[in-house]
Formats: structure tokens, sequence, C-alpha cells
């Protein structure tokens, strides 16, 4: 899971200013109210995980691949609240269960094969506590949103605190055999011209593909949402949402 984009530390250290705080974090994190347990599968720079411990009182446990992103997690003001461990989904053993896994900004889609897919949602069935529950998204390849991940539409800016104005752009190649983007971003420092350059790949499984995905795991769906504002899926939705549980005696 992860490739450059997330394990360079010189592009990680752009990934806060270029995301924000996101409304499939402010979901999750009012989702962890109550919740004594938390894993935040694939927690990047660490931010929802530290707003779960500091707000709730949860014991919570953040994971993810790529050291750099760990690096700025552990940083971070309230850090020492939250367990980090650098680890794959795919085989994931914490010897622990959890009240509540979520997997946000659209990291299930870094699990590019069916296999890598049904490893990760396998082990996230061994972790999670009976009564528990797994959310996770994942963007509906109708959509086509790659289509716009090109340097004429995808230009932005922000201000590093360090670095002053910087301006980024992706590109991205589209392999519909494979159901596979590779993509690259590119943020560049306009006081000194320094470009940082880094790629990474991402899988668009459909809705039915997903679901069936879920099923085989030991998971079921308690309810599916098309955005994070709590529209009902469609064929036009942004991305498909999973709010899941353990299925019927498959948590013993």
């Amino acid at each position: 899971m992860g490739e450059g984009l997330y394990r360079d530390a010189a592009m990680a250290r752009f990934y806060d200013l270029d995301n924000g705080w996101t409304g499939d974090r402010a979901f999750c994190l009012r989702l962890a109210a109550g919740k004594g347990a938390v894993l935040d599968l694939g927690c990047g720079t660490g931010d929802l995980a530290i707003r779960i411990a500091a707000e709730h009182g949860s014991a919570t446990t953040g994971v993810d691949p790529a050291r750099a992103m760990l690096e700025i997690a552990r940083s971070k003001k309230g850090a020492e609240r939250v367990r980090w461990v650098e680890a794959d989904a795919r085989w994931l053993d914490l010897s622990q269960r959890f009240d509540l896994i979520v997997m946000t900004g659209h990291v299930f889609q870094v699990l590019l094969t069916d296999e890598d897919r049904a490893q990760a949602l396998a082990a996230v069935a061994r972790h999670l506590a009976p009564g528990g529950r797994f959310v996770f998204d994942s963007r509906n390849p109708a959509r086509r949103e790659w289509e716009e991940w090109q340097p004429d539409l995808s230009r932005r800016g922000f201000d590093d605190p360090e670095l002053g104005p910087v301006t980024a752009w992706d590109e991205a190649d589209w392999d519909a055999e494979s159901g596979v983007l590779a993509y690259r971003t590119t943020y560049r420092v306009a006081a000194t011209g320094a470009a940082f350059s880094a790629g990474a790949r991402i899988a668009f499984p459909g809705f039915d593909r997903v679901g069936a995905q879920i099923a085989t795991a030991g998971l079921a769906v308690e309810s599916w949402l098309g955005d994070w504002e709590g529209a009902a899926p469609g064929e036009d939705s942004p991305e498909f949402i999973a709010i899941c549980r353990h299925a019927r005696g498959s948590a013993e």
C-alpha cells in the first residue's frame, strides 16, 4: 500500500496543506463518539486519529505503511495519545479488536487487486469487535473523476509556512483493462522554482465488486452512502461509502 507520493518525505510534507480537514474525517470523528477502541487504518499524517483520541478519549491506534506520513503524525500536538503502527493493512495483526475501524481518504483504492482487497477486508474482520463498525469509501468509477486529474484542470495553490506559495497539479493515466489509475502530483515552490513530484496508483472497483468482497470477508453492509453528507448511493454518486458490521455469527 502506498507509493512515492506518500513514502517520500519531501512530498508528504505537503499532504495536510493540499488536502485539509475533509468531510470524511468529520463524519468518522462523529462516529467515534463513545467508542472505547478505534483503529484508523491508513491514518496518513494522523489528524483524524489525534482528534478521536483527544475529543472522545478513545484508545486510538493509527496504522499506515508509509513511514514518512507517520513521522509527520508523531510530530503533531496530541500525538502521544495515539499508538502509531507502521504496517500494511493486508497483513495486519495487532492482537486486538476495535469498536470502530475507519479507512478514510479513499485509502481502500490503494488496494489494487481483488486479492489485495480480500486480504485487507479479512484483516479488518479479524480486528473488528462484535458489535463494532467498519467504515470506508471508494470513488465511483462511473464518474470518471480521473478525467479532471490533468494539469490545466487540477491546478491549485496554497501557502507553505516555510516555503511560501506553492502551486500543485496532477497528471493521470487510466488503464481501462485493469481498472487502475496511475497518477502523478507535482508541487512547485514559487520562491525558488523547486519542483517536487511523485506518483501513485489507485484502483476503481465497481459497486457490485466491492459489495461482493465485503460479504466474502464475513462482513455485512449496514448502510451505503453516496457521499459524506448522507445521501443515498446512486449511479452518479461521487463515491460509495460502506458502513459495515460482522455478518451474523462471523465475529465468533
